[in-house]
């Protein structure tokens, strides 16, 4: 693996900052754009608009990019980030997700996961990171939705997720 550009000292220093000076940006364009996942969908499916799901695409290509660009400056803080290329099996779970599961149950958590999320962004109106934006913009039930997020992945990392393990196969 290359050495990258930065040494390990200097990018403890310098990516911190790059990556608050780009979460400036990114919130910055978020709440100047009105950017949502799940209102990019809606207008999507609904009206076949597509102002706001192109906003999506970019937010993912533009986070692989990024995650890219990162791992080229420094590839020891991306240990894995070709992972599923250099795994026999390409299924192989994400690092650092529980271990010990099945393929169908790692299927069956991502379902739950993205089926609750998307209810409850359906039921505000808006995506996390919408809700955050609107959170900062003085909307007390977005406020309360993100406290509510931040607490309950407190709790389901303290407490539930021994019970998960326990009982998928």
């Amino acid at each position: 693996m290359a050495d990258g550009f930065l040494t390990a000292s200097a990018a403890i220093i310098i990516i911190p900052l790059v990556t608050l000076a780009l979460g400036f940006l990114i919130g910055y364009l978020a709440q100047r754009s009105g950017f949502c996942s799940i209102g990019g969908m809606r207008d999507l499916m609904m009206f076949k608009h597509t102002r706001l799901f192109f906003g999506y695409l970019a937010l993912i290509g533009g986070g692989f990019l990024g995650y890219f660009l990162f791992w080229l400056i420094i590839p020891s803080a991306f240990p894995g980030f070709y992972w599923p290329f250099t795994q026999s099996d390409p299924l192989t779970p994400i690092p650092g997700a529980p271990g010990g599961l099945s393929i169908i149950s790692y299927v069956i958590l991502a379902i739950i996961g993205g089926f609750g999320m998307g209810f409850i962004g359906v039921l505000l109106g808006g995506c996390p990171l919408r809700q955050i934006v609107m959170g900062t913009e003085g909307n007390y039930r977005s406020l309360f939705y993100v406290l509510g997020l931040a607490v309950g992945a407190i709790i389901f990392h303290a407490w539930i997720i021994e019970l998960v393990v326990a009982i998928l196969p």
